[in-house]
């Protein structure tokens, strides 16, 4: 069987990080989300892949090639056009043969997951099989109604009160050739886009049989929203092995599960607390400290004096002195000023907002510090807001209080008024 990745999304809600990559490329733990699902379907028996591509495609097909250097064979196809999961679904036909696996490519998910679905598609023998859990907010996802394995109903994004304790769409597919022919029957959305769920949809009202596997909740994270990179982040350096292939000076400290690449240089006095990562050829310290739930890129910079507690850091971004970074993400090329912090806590002690795609979003976040793009340049004793984004190529100059987000290609800089007088 063959498995279909979409990877042709823009992922306009990861603004600024995806301005520069497709949002399958963030980087977490180390490797791009994309990569870490094709780890896990190679795990699943899956070594034949098809990718659907659009957005950025050259960053996903440089990088991965035709997947040997995984163990994969992998081949594209892309979307024209972007206009929604069915159209691109259904550019598959004719390039999988019989029943064949379908997952979105922004979706950390473990094997058992797959096998759960993979079990009972085959004892069915259905049109589709769906995969579902249970949330603590169903009306943010797609619902469904079941009766015991059978779906009957499938509703986007419903009111709170009609998804309380129904089971979302996890985004993980088994399909048969029937699909197709739903595809090309499946009318544009209120979005303007051809779901894949009404394709379902149709199926089930035409008598087809679509049944769900349910899986659990902690075998699956979805990955929309630049918090959920926090989340996911956290979530596979739990699953990273400790390792050292750098150098780790006297007196440096690694404590609990830390994982330093070939070429990583870990100076004296600094303290890593794991799970943590350090990327190929970053230099750490000295007497700086790495709080865990830290994924740093290749060729990073943190130097003295520094804190940076449950962050992504990119590659060839500088971190040199006398600052803070946390509960953050900051882009790649990135320089930060001498004293820039990162205040990630609300004095009210309520959940910080951020702007999403426009909308003011409540994060559920305690914590939340800056998303940051690429390229942007912090002067001394700059002070970035919780919740606040900064664009990609934007320079702010010493001494600014960012409390609302900051436009790429943008120069922010403070007035001040000086008095000067004889003693």
């Amino acid at each position: 069987m063959k498995a279909v990745i979409l990877a042709a999304g823009e992922g306009q809600r990861l603004r600024p990080l995806t301005l520069t990559r497709p949002k399958h490329m963030i980087q977490v733990a180390g490797k791009p989300l994309l990569e870490h699902l094709l780890e896990v379907l190679k795990k699943a028996g899956f070594t034949d892949i098809l990718m659907i591509v659009n957005y950025k495609a050259e960053r996903i097909t440089e990088y991965f090639g035709d997947g040997e250097k995984l163990g994969l064979k992998i081949k594209y196809v892309f979307q024209k056009e972007i206009r929604g999961t069915a159209n691109a679904f259904g550019t598959a036909e004719n390039k999988v043969e019989g029943d064949f696996l379908a997952v979105y490519g922004d979706l950390l998910i473990s094997p058992d997951v797959i096998k759960a679905a993979l079990k009972l598609h085959c004892n069915e023998n259905p049109a589709v099989t769906m995969t579902v859990l249970h949330v603590e907010r169903p009306e943010q996802y797609g619902v469904l109604e079941t009766r015991g394995a059978r779906v009957v109903k499938i509703m986007e994004k419903p009111s709170a009160k009609v998804a309380a304790g129904k089971p979302i769409n996890a985004g993980i597919y088994v399909f048969s050739q029937e699909i197709f022919e739903a595809i090309k029957q499946t009318k544009d959305s209120s979005r303007g886009e051809q779901e894949i769920t009404d394709s379902i949809q149709m199926l089930i009202k035409s008598g087809k049989k679509v049944v769900a596997a349910e899986i659990s909740s902690g075998d699956w994270r979805d990955v929309g929203r630049p918090w959920d990179l926090l989340e996911a982040n956290a979530r596979m350096l739990m699953k990273t092995k400790p390792e050292t292939l750098g150098e780790v000076e006297e007196n440096a400290h690694l404590e609990g599960s830390v994982f330093v690449a070939e070429h990583a240089r870990i100076r004296s006095g600094a303290y890593i607390e794991g799970p943590a990562y350090v990327g190929e050829g970053s230099d750490i310290g000295p007497n700086c400290y790495i709080k865990p739930y830290t994924s740093i890129g290749r060729n990073v910079r943190v130097g003295n004096a520094c804190e940076i507690k449950n962050c992504i850091i990119m590659d060839r971004s500088h971190i040199a002195h006398l600052s803070y970074v946390g509960d953050s993400i900051i882009g790649e090329d990135c320089n930060l000023g001498a004293g820039t912090i990162t205040a990630n806590l609300r004095l009210d002690y309520k959940p910080v907002k951020m702007i999403v795609r426009d909308t003011v979003i409540d994060t559920g976040k305690e914590k939340l510090g800056v998303i940051m793009g690429d390229n942007v340049k912090t002067g001394v004793g700059t002070l970035l807001m919780p919740g606040v984004k900064v664009g990609c190529n934007s320079w702010i100059g010493p001494n600014v209080n960012v409390s609302r987000d900051v436009p790429s290609d943008t120069i922010l800089l403070v007035e001040q008024s000086l008095s000067q007088r004889s003693r």
